[in-house]
């Protein structure tokens, strides 16, 4: 079953959405290999909720160990939370 490592922001403007944009167009960091990236970004208050999904658990816990490590001043804002939860329902329409 998938995974989905759930990150929340605070701090987070608008240049530095632009800069994970582009980080994240050049390719996932090193070592991990996430099936997809998902961002969302409140604006107004400053607040982001980051989304990656792993294939399975090997791979969730190769992504988790990579950006567990990556220093703070490498993440948009304040990493005020991260959660793991399996991906019960993925659908596009």
């Amino acid at each position: 079953m998938a995974l989905a490592r759930v990150v929340s922001f605070e701090g987070v403007s608008g240049d530095q959405i632009e800069e994970m944009r582009r980080e994240i167009t050049e390719g996932p960091p090193e070592g991990m290999s996430p099936t997809e990236i998902l961002v969302l970004h409140d604006s107004g208050a400053e607040q982001a909720l980051v989304v990656v999904f792993f294939e399975n658990e090997e791979e969730y816990k190769r992504g988790d160990e990579v950006l567990g490590a990556m220093p703070a001043g490498e993440t948009p804002g304040r990493r005020t939370s991260v959660d793991k939860y399996e991906v019960a329902i993925r659908t596009t329409m």
